[in-house]
């Protein structure tokens, strides 16, 4: 009986524990009889030494990073009840340093309307800056800031030329505000325009599909061997987010503009002193069949006339006369008033450049000698 006795006490023990670890919500089968006791880590396994690839990413985003600067701008609003003018914050950008005195490059757009902008450096220092000087045609603004000692080194500078579709490229930048962000790419294709809403264009630019995003505006685009080849200025997104098309100014472009602006304040477009309007050359495209820029009228002085072009005249019974149409430039078709633009913008004040233009219904070449336009 005594043993009897003893198992059902014993059961009815082991039960009443169940029910209060069921009870509990901490039943676990392996808990009951130990199954866990003594349970380590696994044990980690050996990764190995990194891919060549990705040793060369890692390098060059850490060799570039001190060199990429976060803007974030102000802009000066009116408030309605109090007639007081205050700072709100406007947005941010992304910019690099482009030498020792302390200028930073970023795009035009990241401080278009702003009152004030701030830089801050990868070591988290942060400065007013000053405008320099901005081209809204290149999309392309030049600001300092008094870095005094400890400066950050200035990006290395490289060549867009000679890219090749498929090359491999770095964008760095603050996307959303994530600062100093690293996305990869390629270069996906060349000599792309961008149309603005106001009808000017942007040309000549790199599209890459590297990741960018709004805030990596301004921001570098290196090649394998941390060398700059561009501003990333724009994305192709009906989302606002990245979606594989990414724009970027071609450094070539940068290293003709960003010295004008610095030491101008402001870029002098080469060109031939000739008036350009789009909606009126269009229209008289149309009425004599011919794609090119149709001279208008040729200033005194001018580069134009110097090279020998004829305007167009209005005849005594008010027709209008046309002189030389222009269809190239140093043989690249030209068609619109825009792309004739584009085109000058390839050369500096002072060149001599070959111009083909229809006269008369022939075809002739002249030379022309590019002067600075307003």
């Amino acid at each position: 009986m005594k043993n009897r006795f003893l198992v059902r006490l014993i059961w009815l023990t082991l039960v009443a524990v169940l029910l209060i670890q069921v009870w509990q919500g901490g039943f676990s089968f392996f808990s009951l009889f130990g199954g866990n006791q003594g349970a380590a880590p696994r044990v980690v396994t050996a990764r190995g030494d990194l891919a060549a690839d990705e040793k060369t990413t890692i390098e060059l985003f850490e060799k570039a990073r001190d060199s990429v600067v976060f803007i974030s701008t102000k802009g000066e609003v009116l408030d309605f009840w109090t007639r007081n003018v205050r700072s709100v914050p406007r947005g941010t950008g992304s910019g690099f340093i482009w030498d020792d005195e302390g200028h930073v490059v970023t795009n035009f757009h990241v401080i278009d309307g702003a009152s004030e902008a701030v830089v801050k450096l990868a070591d988290g220092r942060s400065f007013r800056a000053a405008l320099v000087g901005a081209s809204k045609s290149h999309d392309i603004a030049v600001l300092k800031i008094g870095v005094g000692f400890r400066r950050p080194p200035p990006v290395p500078v490289g060549t867009s030329s000679d890219l090749k579709v498929g090359q491999k490229v770095f964008a760095i930048g603050n996307p959303f505000g994530l600062d100093w962000t690293l996305t990869t790419g390629i270069v996906s294709a060349l000599d792309r325009s961008l149309n603005e809403e106001n009808g000017a264009s942007v040309d000549h630019l790199i599209q890459t599909d590297a990741a960018i995003n709004p805030g990596n505006s301004g921001g570098p685009l290196l090649d394998s061997a941390g060398r700059l080849i561009g501003i990333t200025t724009a994305i192709y997104s009906p989302s606002g987010a990245n979606a594989g098309i990414g724009f970027a100014v071609p450094v070539d472009t940068v290293n003709r503009v960003v010295p004008h602006l610095i030491s101008q304040g402001r870029y002098l477009r080469p060109g031939l002193g000739i008036p350009l309007n789009d909606a009126l050359n269009e229209r008289l495209k149309r009425a004599i069949g011919v794609e090119g820029v149709v001279v208008l009228d040729v200033g005194s002085g001018s580069a134009a006339e110097a090279a020998g072009l004829r305007p167009a005249k209005r005849s005594s019974s008010g027709e209008i006369v046309l002189g030389d149409t222009i269809v190239a430039v140093e043989g690249k078709p030209v068609a619109t008033c825009q792309i004739l633009q584009s085109r000058l913008d390839d050369y500096k004040v002072g060149d001599t450049i070959r111009v083909t233009i229809l006269r008369a219904g022939k075809t002739i070449q002249i030379s022309a000698t590019l002067q600075p336009e307003p």
